[in-house]
């Protein structure tokens, strides 16, 4: 009976699935993806984010002159993405931080908690030898609408 259950459920959830398409968000206050992938990807409600780095949608330019400046900034590209698909930080479910150096945790930390509120999103952070452009900080998220 249990198996008949767990097949009865895949088979209602493959159907749901199934008919919800497949929404590319790709707003222009965003940079361009840098390389072969999309801003997000929408579907069954479910936002997933790419990795977001420290370029000014205005000028293609890097904004690495502090550290500071360079979260705030992509904060700012993430927020641009969540707005298109209609969503905003409280849709945000999961983070991850890559950054260059965690020695640089707290001030991250700091500016992170800046825009999202309690209940503050699963995370994790982790310290990698290099990210895209020299960049210190990539931020991706996953949201639900």
């Amino acid at each position: 009976m249990k198996q008949y259950m767990f097949l009865l459920i895949l088979i209602i959830c493959s159907i749901l699935m199934a008919g919800q398409e497949l929404k590319v968000i790709s707003p222009p206050e965003a940079p361009r993806p840098i390389g072969p992938y999309s801003h997000a990807l929408m579907k069954n409600n479910i936002l997933f984010v790419s990795g977001q780095i420290a370029i000014d949608p205005q000028t293609g330019a890097a904004d690495t002159l502090t550290i500071e400046a360079e979260v705030h900034r992509v904060m700012k590209n993430i927020h641009a993405i969540l707005k298109e698909a209609g969503l905003d930080w409280s849709s945000i479910m999961k983070t991850t931080i890559f950054t260059t150096d965690l020695n640089n945790f707290n001030i991250i930390n700091t500016i992170y908690s800046s825009y999202l509120k309690e209940p503050y999103p699963a995370r994790e952070t982790v310290q990698v030898a290099a990210l895209p452009k020299k960049m210190h900080v990539e931020i991706s998220v996953t949201a639900i609408k």
